[in-house]
């Protein structure tokens, strides 16, 4: 079922608006003063157009080799050093950028709300093609082995020739009539791309073909209402081993054979921005705001950190013995693995980041939605 996200946005927003009619709704938590324990140090800033803010965009930063790539609203798509921060080269577009950039194999992919997909050459912009993807994407396209794909509105996982643009294959799933404004990343598991979709489904497909290897149910609607059924599984999904983990907006976040899809446990919880693993342990931002520690074995919470409830916390970042998460005010919070305690803080700018932090060894790399992008090093506490 195809309809405008538009639509599906607006509807969102005026079941939720008739919703804090009938409730108060608490403030954004306060940030408390915290020991810092951890020296971070800012080591270059950078930035592309902004101009986002209120559309929920999925433009963002990516690394491949030593060159971070990243992309504005206006058009902009720009390859900066990532030891230094300074422009290697920046191209115009002449588009409204709505997603982007994926980058791989020489290659740098970004995205339009009105479906374009646009690939450049990665050492010098240089435009190699253009594409029509059928609809908005609101996920950075998966470049990895000849192939480019794009998650789409519409419930369309589509892939792409790298090479010309032309296209190798399509799978779609339904599309509820009210979904969450967003979509999930594709993800590269061996020689499959998973994605997640909002039926609550995670489908795993083969790279080269198109075939559907697998498909799970992560959540399932519920409730009366449009805005209560929501199930949209929005986040990326994260493999590691032989699994995946997948969570699911009012649904459950799930380890998943990756061979097979198989069911190995499951626990209530809601996120649409998503999570990260390392050997022990899953790290998820929830709906509510909580950051939240939990065993991958079997699921079983290890700690919650409340402190950024309301602030819209976004997709944790594993970095060491840490965890690097943004808000809605333009703060960079690191957690403890082990504790989920506050251990430092800094802020980029003013505007909200809602992507992920980039982490490449001991650095962190961040964009915000007005565009302004930064480095950080991390280390030994503060004075050794």
């Amino acid at each position: 079922m195809k309809r405008p996200a538009a639509v599906a946005l607006a509807a969102a927003l005026a079941l939720l608006a008739a919703c804090d009619k009938e409730k108060d709704v608490a403030p954004p938590a306060e940030l408390v003063d915290i020991k810092t324990t951890l020296a971070v140090d800012k080591l270059w800033s950078s930035s592309v157009d902004g101009g986002g803010k209120k559309l929920r965009l999925a433009l963002g930063i990516a690394l491949d080799g030593d060159t971070l790539y990243a992309a504005g609203r206006k058009g902009d798509v720009r390859a900066i050093d990532a030891a230094t921060g300074r422009t290697r080269w920046e191209t115009d577009t002449d588009l409204a950028l709505s997603a982007g950039p994926g980058a791989g194999g020489g290659l740098v992919a970004v995205a339009t709300s009105s479906g374009a997909l646009v690939a450049l050459d990665a050492a010098s912009g240089k435009q190699l093609w253009k594409a029509q993807a059928g609809g908005e994407v609101l996920a950075a396209p998966l470049v990895a082995a000849g192939r480019v794909v794009v998650r789409t509105v519409d419930g369309r996982l589509r892939a792409f020739a790298a090479t010309d643009g032309n296209e190798a294959w399509m799978v779609e799933d339904t599309v509820p009539r009210l979904t969450l404004r967003g979509t999930s990343a594709p993800v590269l598991a061996n020689d499959a791309v998973i994605s997640g979709f909002d039926t609550g489904r995670v489908m795993s497909v083969a790279l080269a073909s198109g075939d559907i290897l697998w498909q799970a149910q992560v959540g399932s609607p519920r409730g009366r209402s449009e805005l209560e059924r929501l199930a949209d599984v929005d986040a990326a999904v994260r493999v590691a081993g032989g699994d995946v983990y997948a969570v699911g907006y009012q649904g459950r976040l799930a380890m998943l054979s990756l061979d097979t899809g198989q069911l190995w446990w499951a626990r209530e919880m809601s996120s649409y921005r998503g999570l990260d693993v390392d050997d022990d342990q899953i790290y998820v931002s929830t709906s509510e705001g909580d950051v939240v520690a939990l065993r991958r074995r079997d699921g079983s919470i290890v700690w919650t950190q409340p402190g950024l409830q309301r602030r819209a916390p976004s997709t944790p970042a594993v970095q060491g013995d840490n965890v690097v998460v943004g808000d809605f005010d333009g703060y960079l919070h690191w957690l403890d693995r082990a504790t989920g305690r506050f251990v430092a803080r800094e802020r980029p700018g003013n505007a909200r980041i809602s992507l992920a932090p980039l982490v490449s060894g001991n650095r962190v790399f961040v964009i915000d939605e007005g565009g302004d992008i930064v480095a950080y090093r991390s280390g030994a506490p503060p004075g050794r």
